[in-house]
């Protein structure tokens, strides 16, 4: 495949997972004992970019049953930096910036430019409509006419969404909601114009002043699925020593004397 369209190999989360593995790199191998105890084998740094790539990932495999007539492009690099789009969607109902957080068993609460997860204000509002202003400008720019980008910012996990009052400028939506409303816009671009702007927005110099090959998507995939196993098993080796413990502590308040 071509340089232009680089973009379409992209996995999703691929650039903090890139993040995320880089790490690692520098951990030593576990010690025996923290295998056996279930110690979680991500570095503290590395924990939030993990907890990213695993949203970012949930929602590219549900981006995936848009159909044919959709093009999904992951980890778009943007700008000068280390920036990257989450997700660039393309097709009938238009243009789409996607900015994914995982709020994982967090109350996220949302009132026009507010959002505030647990109680805590973020900048997640802002931050996504500056997204797709940024994509509606470089597009724009690199096919010689107009367009504009919605931006979508994606919920991951949150234990509620509570809209009171919705964002002008973005869109809020949780990761289960995504699909159907991308479905449900109305006819804006024609076939041949979906595949013009999908065609330009594949090409990373659309995107960044200086694009870097990117690293081998399948390598890179089968690198993090392997530590996700071990995140995952040791996880398990957790809950079944809390498990353990909680039997014993029943058992010696059987066993006491009365």
């Amino acid at each position: 495949m071509s340089d232009n369209s680089q973009l379409r190999r992209h996995i999703p989360g691929q650039a903090v997972i890139n993040q995320v593995m880089a790490l690692q790199e520098a951990v030593p191998a576990q010690a025996a004992i923290g295998r056996i105890l279930g110690v979680n084998p991500l570095t503290t740094e590395a924990k939030p970019w993990y907890q990213g790539a695993t949203a970012e990932i949930a929602v590219g495999k549900v981006l995936s049953g848009l159909g044919p007539e959709w093009t999904v492009l992951h980890a778009v690099p943007v700008g000068v930096g280390s920036s990257d789009i989450d997700h660039v969607v393309i097709g009938p109902g238009g243009i789409f910036t996607l900015n994914t957080k995982n709020h994982s068993g967090h109350s996220v609460w949302v009132a026009s430019r507010t959002l505030m997860v647990s109680g805590s204000r973020t900048r997640h509002i802002p931050n996504s409509a500056y997204e797709a202003q940024r994509a509606s400008k470089l597009l724009s720019s690199a096919l010689g006419m107009p367009v504009s980008a919605t931006g979508v910012l994606v919920i991951f996990g949150a234990k509620n969404l509570t809209i009171k009052e919705r964002p002008a400028d973005v869109v809020v939506l949780s990761t289960q909601q995504l699909v159907r409303w991308l479905r449900r816009r109305p006819q804006l671009l024609s076939r041949s114009e979906t595949e013009r702007i999908a065609t330009v927005a594949a090409n990373p110099r659309t995107w960044h002043r200086n694009p870097q090959p990117a690293n081998d998507p399948g390598a890179l995939h089968a690198r993090f699925l392997a530590l996700q196993q071990k995140v995952q098993r040791a996880a398990l080796i957790r809950a079944a020593w809390v498990l353990v413990a909680a039997c014993l502590f029943v058992a010696a308040i059987l066993n006491l004397p009365f």
